[in-house]
């Protein structure tokens, strides 16, 4: 991971943007702060983004062990 700082990333914004479609992430800071990271776009596996969906909805529909009992989800948010 490269780290540019904010001018640096101005004057080479066209390179760096390429750097990124390339794969590299680049950490932009600002008075040596870190305030920004230029990363490729990744695009998920529509299938794949599902899948995780399903599971997390299941295991809250099944609830999660504190406490020595069972609590679901509507329970969790009740107030």
């Amino acid at each position: 991971m490269r780290v540019l700082s904010a001018r640096e990333a101005n004057q080479g914004f066209s390179r760096i943007l390429q750097e990124a479609e390339g794969g590299e992430e680049i950490v932009i800071t600002r008075r040596g702060k870190p305030v920004a990271v230029l990363a490729p776009f990744l695009r998920h596996s529509t299938r794949e983004r599902e899948q995780a969906i399903e599971r997390a909805i299941a295991l809250m529909r099944k609830g999660l062990p504190i406490g020595g009992r069972r609590f679901t989800r509507d329970e969790m948010h009740e107030r």
